[in-house]
């Protein structure tokens, strides 16, 4: 079985290779690159199974990196870098397309406890191999170990975070799941997340469904969390 392939991209290179070198112990193979056109030629032609991504990069910013990466369809689980604490600007990176975010400095071990998240969740050998859900009267199709939703045909890229939130929520309809627990059970966050996060990706979830002509089935119930239903509110 290869070894999980992870691209590093930072433009401080002690970073990248503390990274690199706490990865590679966890058994990682590891790859970096130290500006954004570079780090958008490896993504591409390397394929990595995750990518921990900076956001100030010279050449092209790690917000046009996530951009691009997303605008082409990829679903590589991105954890953007940021030394910015505020949280607008955490949900910013959220909302283009990141699935995570560490903010600097940070630990390295922390690090790879998120890399091992991510890579454990999207793991398709992790669930049921033969499981395609069929939703809202046939619809949704959420094919789970393709990694694939489509409305009446049409595929609906979801990043890796959105996805596992939908079928999380498809697969336990009607029931109210607040922010920590989804925090919790589906991001497989140990640590406390801050409630925005998950409304970030909630709505690009809705957004990205919404464009495809599907329906809401995303519910938010106020002061509580989120359910899926099928019915209309």
């Amino acid at each position: 079985m290869a070894e999980p392939k992870v691209l590093v991209v930072d433009d401080e290179k002690k970073i990248t290779r503390v990274l690199q070198a706490y990865l590679e112990r966890e058994g990682f193979a590891v790859i970096t690159a130290h500006n954004g056109p570079e780090a958008l030629s490896l993504a591409r032609s390397e394929k990595p199974d995750l990518i921990i991504l900076d956001l100030m990069l010279p050449g092209i910013s790690g917000e046009q990196v996530c951009k691009e990466l997303r605008q082409e369809g990829s679903r590589v689980p991105i954890i953007m870098l940021t030394a910015r604490s505020a949280l607008e600007e955490k949900v910013y990176g959220l909302e283009i397309g990141a699935d995570d975010y560490v903010v600097k400095p940070f630990s390295p071990q922390e690090i790879v406890a998120r890399v091992k998240a991510h890579l454990r969740r999207n793991d398709p050998g992790s669930g049921q191999l033969t499981e395609v859900l069929s939703l809202a009267g046939g619809g949704l199709e959420v094919n789970i170990p393709a990694h694939r939703v489509s409305w009446q045909g049409i595929e609906i890229f979801l990043t890796p975070t959105e996805f596992n939130l939908l079928v999380y929520l498809a697969r336990h309809p009607k029931r109210v799941y607040s922010r920590s627990q989804l925090s919790e059970t589906v991001l497989n966050y140990e640590s406390i997340v801050e409630e925005r996060t998950i409304d970030a990706h909630i709505k690009n979830l809705r957004q990205k469904m919404e464009r495809a002509g599907a329906p809401n089935l995303i519910k938010t119930i106020y002061g509580v969390g989120y359910k899926y239903e099928e019915t209309r509110s």
